[in-house]
């Protein structure tokens, strides 16, 4: 039996960045440069970059096999899977009144403005870490709390900041998050250990989140102001409210299987049941094959971003089986020769990895498997320290660049929201970047806490030669 040769590229292992390189810079013009950012712009970056390393490659029939498998992987499919019945969930709820009923509710019990962009980091962060999906709460948040909140007084880009910034706070805590799981895998440890030693770096970044959302919003109050109540009259139904049985149903059901495809095709069907029997749409307005719901939740941005994901996944293979990550990994271990020093460089490499991949999962199982854990054992770190540092860096960047899937999530949902509702302004991922406040509040908490060794602990309570 011949060993199988792996993938290596003239000019070595570190060609096989070429493609993300390529990706995040074209990447970075589109979202600063163009008038209008569009997800197809993205395209030319990561294909620009696969077609010229395949140049590069040594055996080129392994090069295009290397791409294949990245994309045909579960960390490709099962987003675009979640996105397109996430997305559709969201549709049917928007288009049966949804929003009416969740505007009228909040009017007349006057959660407007503030307490509006306070309630939606709660119920998002709470909604994440239950169902453990941070794309599932966005679809769901920009889908009905985004445009509910902007015509009630609060700031669009804190409302996304709000919306997004609960999800990644969910996908980095909750016990059934890919990355939780990812993280306690790669380092041999128990989930809920993991979880528990989590949640003060989790609650003290959410803590100060919520300080700085209400001393925005009051700051921004005079500049978004409430729509006029005769505007805002025309979106408000109390029987809109109907639609919150099929949008609990779904939260249940994602708390009790862990699944978002299981629960949002359980929202699905329900919602479209209560719509029809309360008269609030009809199967011809979710069936249409002109202008359906069915068809609206996937048609455009959607498809746009799911083609985006599926090349990046053949990048990050590419990167993965050439071993260019391997190259920079090996490379930082050479300098390290404290406990901090071990936790700085894992972080450091969880957080690039993550930013330039755009998916968080892989990095940290990377990180984790080749470099955090050897390294982190060589100076008795805690499994649980390794893990919650690979983790919570991987969930900041990769929530809050203007390339990342999540934005370009977000901001393809705020257009949909645009398109029905008069005074809801699209958002592009640049204009929210800096608004997404819990990811950048968590990556300072996480960077102070490896400078001053708050939480580190170590194996057996014995610290390492050299702290």
């Amino acid at each position: 039996m011949t060993e199988k040769s792996s993938l290596s590229f003239y000019g070595g292992p570190w060609l096989s960045f070429l493609p993300i390189i390529s990706f995040v810079s074209v990447a970075i013009y589109v979202a600063t440069a163009l008038e209008e950012a569009t997800i197809q712009g993205m395209w030319v970056g990561i294909l620009a970059g696969l077609l010229v390393t395949f140049l590069f490659a040594k055996d080129k029939s392994l090069y295009a096999e290397t791409i294949m498998k990245g994309m045909a992987s579960k960390v490709a499919i099962a987003p675009v899977a979640a996105w397109i019945f996430a997305g559709i969930f969201a549709t049917v709820l928007r288009s049966s009144g949804l929003v009416d009923g969740v505007l009228w509710a909040a009017y007349h019990t006057g959660a407007t403005g503030t307490a509006f962009v306070v309630v939606s980091f709660i119920a998002s962060a709470l909604f994440a870490t239950a169902a453990g999906t941070g794309f599932g709460t966005i679809a769901a948040g920009m889908g009905v709390l985004y445009p509910a909140g902007v015509l009630l007084g609060a700031d669009p880009l804190l409302m996304a900041g709000a919306i997004v910034g609960g999800g990644a706070f969910g996908d980095n805590l909750a016990p059934i998050s890919d990355t939780t799981i990812s993280s306690a895998a790669s380092q041999g440890t128990d989930i809920g250990g993991v979880v528990r030693s989590r949640l003060k770096y989790s609650a003290t970044a959410g803590v100060i989140t919520l300080v700085l959302l209400v001393v925005f919003s009051l700051a921004n109050s005079g500049v978004s102001a409430k729509v006029p109540y005769e505007v805002l009259a025309e979106h408000m139904d109390p029987k809109g409210l109907f639609m919150l049985i099929p949008a609990f149903a779904a939260i249940y059901v994602a708390m009790k299987k862990g699944d978002v495809i299981f629960a949002t095709t359980v929202g699905i069907l329900l919602g479209m049941l209560v719509a029809v029997v309360t008269g609030l749409n009809t199967i011809d307005g979710f069936l249409s094959v002109e202008n359906g719901a069915l068809i609206n939740g996937v048609a455009g941005w959607m498809s746009d971003l799911s083609i985006l994901v599926l090349l990046l996944a053949g990048g990050i293979r590419i990167m993965l089986d050439g071993g260019g990550s391997d190259k920079l990994i090996e490379g930082l271990k050479s300098y390290v020769n404290t406990p901090r020093g071990a936790e700085a460089s894992s972080a450091g490499l969880s957080l690039f990895l993550s930013a330039v991949m755009s998916i968080n999962a892989p990095a940290i199982l990377a990180v984790g498997l080749s470099y955090a854990k050897p390294v982190g054992e060589r100076f008795k770190l805690h499994p649980y320290r390794r893990a919650n540092i690979i983790d919570s860096m991987a969930c900041t960047l990769v929530y809050s660049l203007p390339w990342s899937a999540a934005l370009l999530f977000a901001s393809g949902l705020s257009s949909k929201a645009a398109e029905s509702f008069a005074g809801v302004p699209a958002l592009s991922p640049i204009e929210m970047t800096p608004w997404i406040l819990y990811t950048w509040v968590l990556l300072v908490v996480m960077s102070v806490s490896i400078l001053t060794g708050w939480g580190r602990s170590f194996v057996d309570d014995q610290p390492a030669a050299g702290k």
